[in-house]
């Protein structure tokens, strides 16, 4: 009997071809902003959308590591595919993290097999819309049906999604309950309203639920049993924006340089004959250039303490999750100070041409600078300060 063996598939090279095309447009799509359609119809059709789920479901059955380092690649040229990549995979994993074995399995299994593209709708911090259950659908005291209003916001990637897990307020019920809602379900309106200066492709809208039905089967109960592995949603969440802010950083940085070495002109005054010459422009490179390598290594430092914890399931402790909260915290904190001032400073060094608006550069800060505004880098500084000087790791919370 010979055993068949299963293709190797090379992600990179998969990622690789497609960042190279979304290059040429990215400029011209963020102007227009809106749904990147033909950039999520490309991204169902590379299969990438399987990419964390288990081989047994039917994924690819990759690491935390690889899916953000491609993620980061992304980010490099066009951080609203990145981000929108990005909640898919948080998304698909809601499950695993939230729900029940038979849960996990049954959403890993019909992703894959349907490619499916979940977006987000988790925004704990917007509690508008409720949970209520239906008078004559009680069985054994339980309700199996419940009925879904209001309207949530910053819902990245609802344009052209298929499921959206959403938090709600269930009345009697602790903390917030979470519901995966098919996107198509009757009720569910997409408003498509996401208007901002940055990210402009991440469909990050609102959603309004009118009367949506939910069967109790699509219902996932984030503090059912007081599992430390329950509460590490919010790393994955800090760890993918690390990524994402640091794949931006690069992306700008490549982009000065090509424009640097064939644009810019020497200053009157320096001296030289050529701006890759001039000694000021040489050492902010080399300054920018030291503080991304830094960046770096503690972005894949946290993403890889990420991967450990995942790996731990129902076996991880609170301390092995609040160092790496820590990590990630750090790491967050770092590339969001050193992402800003790269993506600012790069005008300076390619100088007053490269302001025009047929270049994009100024995308570069603009994305960055909405995506940094997720939660207050104050606070993680804080924490790691608290750490620092009282040896206390944060608590787990919705956003550490």
């Amino acid at each position: 009997m010979t055993l068949a063996i299963e293709p190797l598939i090379d992600y990179r090279a998969i990622v690789a071809e497609l960042v190279q095309e979304f290059a040429t447009t990215a400029v011209e799509r963020d102007a227009q902003g809106g749904t990147p359609q033909y950039e999520r119809d490309r991204l169902r059709q590379s299969g990438l959308l399987k990419l964390i789920i288990p081989k047994q479901y039917g994924g690819w059955g990759e690491s935390w590591v690889t899916t953000l380092q491609l993620v980061r690649e992304f980010a490099k040229v066009d951080s609203s595919i990145a981000h929108i990549f990005s909640y898919h995979h948080l998304g698909v994993v809601a499950p695993h993290i939230f729900g029940t074995l038979e849960q996990r399995e049954r959403y890993y299994t019909q992703t894959a097999r349907n490619n499916w593209f979940w977006c987000n709708g988790l925004n704990p911090l917007d509690r508008r819309v409720t949970l209520t259950p239906e008078p004559d659908s009680f069985q054994a005291g339980e309700p199996q049906r419940f009925r879904l209003n209001g309207t949530k916001s910053f819902c990245s990637g609802s344009v052209d999604s298929d499921l959206i897990p959403v938090t709600a307020v269930q009345e009697g019920a602790a903390g917030l309950t979470i519901a995966i809602v098919p996107t198509q379900r009757e009720g569910v309106v997409v408003h498509g309203d996401w208007d901002n200066i940055g990210q402009r492709q991440t469909d990050s809208g609102s959603i309004t639920f009118n009367n949506v039905l939910v069967e109790r089967d699509e219902l996932l109960i984030p503090d059912a049993d007081g599992s430390v592995f329950k509460t590490i949603r919010a790393c994955f969440t800090q760890v993918t924006f690390a990524n994402i802010y640091l794949g931006i950083a690069i992306g700008a940085l490549s982009a000065a340089k090509e424009y640097t070495q064939t644009q810019t002109r020497a200053w009157i005054t320096s001296g030289v004959e050529k701006a890759t010459q001039d000694p000021y422009i040489l050492h902010h490179y080399g300054e920018l250039w030291t503080n991304l390598q830094a960046a770096t290594v503690l972005t894949d430092r946290a993403t890889e303490q990420a991967q450990r914890i995942w790996e731990r399931g129902d076996a991880l402790t609170l301390e092995e999750r609040g160092e790496c909260a820590m990590s990630i915290a750090v790491a967050k904190s770092f590339v969001t100070k050193v992402g800003l001032e790269t993506t600012s400073k790069i005008f300076e060094l390619m100088g007053t041409r490269s302001t025009a608006a047929k270049y994009g550069f100024d995308r570069y800060w603009r994305n960055l600078r909405v995506f940094t505004l997720h939660d207050p880098v104050d606070y993680k500084i804080r924490s790691i300060g608290n750490w620092v000087l009282n040896g206390e790791l944060p608590k787990p919370d919705l956003y550490s």
